[in-house]
């Protein structure tokens, strides 16, 4: 059969007329229904995880005279975990909302402003650490991508994870954070093995 032949035979043949409306309208309809089901079952664990963090006290504000701004931040916060554990978010009081963000380290702590989540503040005494890492609850980034601030909430050790739109950053934060912590370990520019 020479080529044009067999395109003329082809443009001839018709795709097969649909019969069975109904029986394509109901897998449609129950693949619809699944999917809305898997939502359903997202959203309850995400509040039965809320549930499980009430313990959690209500996130401090910042104070009304901060002091003087160190250090200054723009990029997106990824979260928080319980500190050690970078698959176990915290998702009580929005912390498990990830966003844009803007830090501020003053003398008094660490401001986290967060466009459409709430914003809260990381008091100077609370502060335990800051390191470089590579990932934090559903976020991987290459090796020091990521900044790690563990600080205490309540009796809860929390890790919170950030990254600077100039990752360059980074670094001068780790520096500044473990200076204003007196309860810093000798060496914690690099995130723990997993």
């Amino acid at each position: 059969m020479t080529p044009l032949i067999h395109l003329a035979a082809e443009a001839e043949q018709k795709s097969a007329e649909v019969t069975d409306w109904a029986g394509r309208l109901g897998w449609v309809a129950g693949l619809l229904l699944f999917i809305a089901f898997v939502y359903w079952l997202m959203r309850q664990g995400w509040k039965w995880r809320g549930s499980l963090q009430s313990d959690l006290p209500p996130l401090p504000t910042a104070p009304e005279e901060p002091g003087e701004a160190r250090l200054t931040l723009h990029g997106r916060y990824h979260g928080s975990t319980t500190a050690g554990q970078w698959l176990d978010r915290i998702v009580a009081h929005g912390l498990g909302v990830r966003s844009r963000a803007e830090l501020t380290l003053t003398d008094a702590g660490i401001s986290v402003v967060r466009p459409g989540a709430d914003d809260f503040h990381i008091p100077a005494h609370a502060l335990r650490e800051a390191r470089l890492d590579k990932g934090i609850a559903g976020k991987v980034l290459t090796e020091g991508g990521l900044l790690v601030v563990t600080w205490a909430h309540g009796d809860t050790l929390l890790d919170s994870g950030f990254r600077a739109d100039h990752a360059a950053e980074h670094a001068a934060w780790v520096e500044a954070i473990n200076s204003l912590s007196p309860n810093t370990p000798a060496s914690t520019t690099e995130g723990t093995a997993r």
